[in-house]
């Protein structure tokens, strides 16, 4: 045990010495990194944030289910208790008639009350308000509402939100495909200009390979030279991101004209989207290194 402690300390001061020694190739490999790492964060604080208003959106649609004005008490409730008998609904609320008119009158403002509505015959149904567990599921359920008894018709906005659903499953598909892409991009470039600092070193790695030094003996330097190299390469993208998310968060109700649009709060969003740059930065550092190093080995 205390042998691999020792050999550990070991690889941990050789690649803290070569990412030193190194130090203009070092640099090089952190500004790339860097630099990829920045597009990747720039682009992860967007598409979670699209994701977010999505799901916001989403979670507003819910069908109105107007009872037919011939059903009487007992049908309006019997319809009630089969609504809420239906599987993945969230909740069921029931809107008399003159709820609903209240409703329409208040939505219009003081034009409701100069057209006098209230005083004339209310022509409304009632209604149930329908939400579905999962938002998706809007289309089918209102379908199979529509097909039970007393129903007149449900209103969901039905152009609408099968427009919505297609574009926030378009975007999230998109986006996930660009997340890929940057990184496999971050990897290859970040794996290339590491590539360049192990082959002026290419001499050392033969001899010890002609001493007799194990592939993971020689791994293991380069391992932590690549960890070293993602986290630094991560400190400058989640410092430029951490102030410019906290000026965005403080500023966007002024400039926000739009109230169903609502970014993810400061905390603890980009504690998570620090995790997540740090995690992406020591891994591509590290695949980088092991990577690269690899063809050398063969002596």
């Amino acid at each position: 045990m205390d042998m691999k402690i020792r050999t550990f300390k070991r690889h941990f001061r050789e690649g803290l010495k070569n990412t030193w020694r190194n130090n203009w190739m070092t640099l090089a490999s952190v500004a790339a990194v860097t630099t990829t790492l920045l597009l990747v964060a720039t682009f992860l604080v967007l598409m979670f944030n699209l994701n977010h208003v999505a799901d916001a959106l989403e979670e507003d649609v819910q069908m109105k289910v107007l009872v037919d004005l011939t059903a009487d008490e007992d049908e309006t409730e019997a319809l009630g208790d089969e609504l809420n008998a239906l599987n993945n609904i969230e909740s069921v609320e029931f809107s008399s008639r003159d709820e609903e008119l209240e409703g329409l009158i208040s939505s219009m403002g003081e034009q409701g009350d100069s057209w006098g509505l209230q005083d004339e015959d209310n022509p409304l149904n009632d209604a149930y308000v329908v939400r579905a567990n999962e938002p998706q599921d809007t289309i089918e359920i209102a379908e199979e509402i529509e097909q039970m008894d007393s129903v007149e018709r449900v209103n969901y906005g039905q152009d609408v939100v099968q427009n919505l659903f297609t574009f926030n499953n378009y975007a999230r598909n998109i986006g996930l495909v660009l997340i890929v892409a940057l990184l496999f991009t971050a990897i290859f470039l970040i794996s290339n200009t590491i590539k360049i600092t192990i082959m002026a070193r290419r001499r050392e790695i033969e001899i010890m390979k002609l001493v007799g030094a194990t592939n993971w003996f020689i791994r293991w330097p380069f391992f932590v030279e690549g960890l070293l190299l993602g986290v630094l390469g991560s400190i400058v993208p989640i410092s430029i991101l951490t102030v410019g998310y906290y000026y965005l968060d403080q500023n966007a109700a002024a400039v926000n004209q739009f109230e169903f649009i609502q970014i993810l709060p400061f905390y603890p969003f980009i504690f998570q989207l620090a995790a997540i740059i740090l995690a992406i930065g020591a891994g591509i550092g590290i695949w980088g290194s092991v990577m690269s190093v690899r063809k050398f080995l063969k002596v």
